[in-house]
């Protein structure tokens, strides 16, 4: 499967972003389809992510409550909203998909995921 992010930009601390994340290839309702990001000269870091059975889903503590993954299973797309954005978000955000059988507690592990976009550049403003 092939993904392709979109949606990032330059916005003020307090605002909003939607990222889009469309899959070719393959139907994101058969995979467990995560965003990770990473700013400069930092690790990898789990944002949130969505199981591909029964859609449940599972966010980081530092945008828990202000970021939210969705699925659109007929554009094939998912969604990662952001709200209340900070400063510290600033990083390129990458969306990933990993097959089937992916258990809840493994949905952070940046290694279970086998296919990665090329990542849409959020800058956050103070």
């Amino acid at each position: 499967v092939q993904l392709q992010a979109s949606g990032g930009g330059l916005v003020q601390a307090g605002g909003s972003l939607r990222l889009s994340c469309v899959a070719s290839g393959g139907t994101v309702s058969s995979y467990s389809m995560g965003w990770f990001r990473q700013a400069p000269g930092t690790e990898r870091e789990f944002v949130a992510a969505m199981r591909w059975s029964g859609g449940a889903t599972r966010h980081a503590d530092s945008v828990r409550d202000r970021f939210t993954i969705s699925r659109d299973n007929a554009k094939n797309t998912v969604y990662l909203q952001m709200n209340s954005l900070k400063p510290e978000d600033t990083a390129v955000y990458h969306c990933a998909a990993a097959p089937r059988g992916l258990i809840f507690s493994s949905l952070s592990d940046y290694a279970r995921y086998t296919y990665w976009g090329q990542g849409t550049l959020v800058t956050v403003s103070s």
